[in-house]
Formats: structure tokens, C-alpha cells, sequence
């Protein structure tokens, strides 16, 4: 659903450029922040993210277990990207500062965020960000469960147990 609303901000911004688009002066910078060629690369990974999740939903409907998979990859995927963010501020705890003084002026409650204790503000955001990642662990642990069940409902290997009129089994 959220890569659907993604998907129809892009294709409306790329219909209308004029309505999407952020002069230098927003921005606080000499870059542009969105120009087509980008667009047109974020709404091929929007459509590219529908269809990897129609795929493990159509998977898990019929209950084939190999079209679950690229859902499970794209998910693995993730949680390296967003470990690698929070070993990031780990590390470099300054780059918040930086990143917050490069936002533009009218950004909402930037004052009040900037005025925060730099090491609260790292705390707070390495808090939130390992709720992400063990909601996200838990979403994994889901996905692998469905696939295993699956695998193991399509599993056609039963066992036989053969007892004779003694008490060996």
C-alpha cells in the first residue's frame, strides 16, 4: 500500500513537474533535489517494489514457497541497509549535527531539535531506530515461518512407522 501511495506522488510529480518541484533557495543548497532521471529511477523501484510484494502475496495465497523468496531477499536487504544507518550514527554521532543544520529553515520544531543535547539526541535516535530494526527482525521471523510452513505443507515425504505383534517398533 505504501509503495502504491509512493508510486502515484511520483507519477503525479512527474506529470507536473512545476507542482513538485524545490527551488535551491528551499533547500538551503546549490543542488537540485529531484530531478527526472531520479524520479523516473524511484518510480521503477516503486513498481519494482509492487511486484515483489504481489509476488509473496500471491505466493502465500497459493502456497507456493519460491515466490516468497525475492520478498524475503528485498527484507534481508533492509535490515542490512538499516543496521548499517544506526552502526553509522554509532560511529559518527556528529553527522546528526551536520545533517540538522543543512535542513532548510521553515523545516518544523529545527530549533528546538538542534538545541537537544547532542549525545540525548544520538540516543534517542539509535533508541528508535532499534525499535525499527526488531520490528523489521520480527517481520523476517514472520516471512520465514510462512515460507517453512509452506515448504513443509508442499513436502509430500511421510513417515511410516512399522510395528510387528512384539513390543520392538
Amino acid at each position: 500500500i505504501i509503495n502504491s501511495v509512493v508510486l502515484l506522488i511520483l507519477l503525479s510529480a512527474l506529470t507536473d513537474p512545476d507542482q513538485y518541484h524545490l527551488t535551491s533557495a528551499e533547500l538551503g543548497g546549490e543542488f537540485e533535489f529531484m530531478d527526472d532521471a531520479n524520479m523516473c529511477i524511484a518510480t521503477a523501484i516503486s513498481l519494482l517494489m509492487i511486484l515483489i510484494c504481489a509476488m509473496a502475496t500471491y505466493g502465500a495465497y497459493k502456497q507456493h514457497a519460491a515466490w516468497i523468496i525475492p520478498f524475503f531477499c528485498y527484507q534481508i536487504f533492509d535490515f542490512a541497509l538499516n543496521t548499517l544507518v544506526a552502526i553509522s550514527v554509532l560511529v559518527y554521532p556528529s553527522t546528526i549535527q551536520d545533517y540538522l543544520h543543512q535542513l532548510p529553515n521553515n523545516f518544523p520544531y529545527k530549533e528546538e531539535i538542534i538545541s537537544v543535547n547532542p549525545t540525548c539526541l544520538v540516543v534517542i535516535i539509535l533508541l528508535f531506530i532499534s525499535i525499527i530494526l526488531a520490528f523489521k527482525g520480527y517481520l523476517i521471523s514472520c516471512v520465514w515461518n510462512c515460507y517453512r510452513y509452506i515448504n513443509g505443507r508442499n513436502n509430500s515425504d511421510v513417515l511410516v512407522y512399522i510395528t510387528t505383534n512384539d513390543t520392538a517398533v
